[in-house]
């Protein structure tokens, strides 16, 4: 893809493929995400392009991840962050409610400084 035309007509077709996947129509996705069917065309179409705030509604109407629409737009030398984390653990960590997100999290980083002093300890 070479100019941010391209980018749109992708990121439209992107758009375009989650709602029929979901069987939604360009109406009841614009219903989803406060926006206006024409729009919602016009982003299928590349003709306009959404803001953060729009992207983010789209994909939360359409139980997608930004992934799904950017993925291939953006190529990265890291390695992927499903590589990085064991998937049983990801399939468990969102079955958690925001509070016990939080507790893990810090218990996360309390692990983590406890690696770290366990660390200096074997240089010393």
């Amino acid at each position: 893809m070479e100019s941010n035309t391209d980018y749109k007509k992708y990121i439209g077709q992107k758009i375009r493929q989650a709602r029929k996947k979901s069987k939604y129509t360009q109406e009841k996705l614009a219903e989803e995400a406060s926006l206006t069917p024409k729009y919602i065309s016009n982003l299928e179409r590349g003709i306009s392009f959404g803001s953060v705030d729009t992207i983010i509604n789209i994909c939360k109407a359409l139980n997608i991840s930004s992934d799904f629409l950017f993925d291939e737009l953006i190529k990265s030398s890291g390695m992927p962050i499903s590589s990085l984390v064991d998937d049983k653990f990801i399939e468990t960590y969102l079955q958690l409610d925001e509070r016990n997100r939080t507790i893990i999290n810090l218990l996360a980083l309390q692990l983590i400084k406890l690696q770290e002093n366990e660390k200096k300890k074997r240089i010393i």
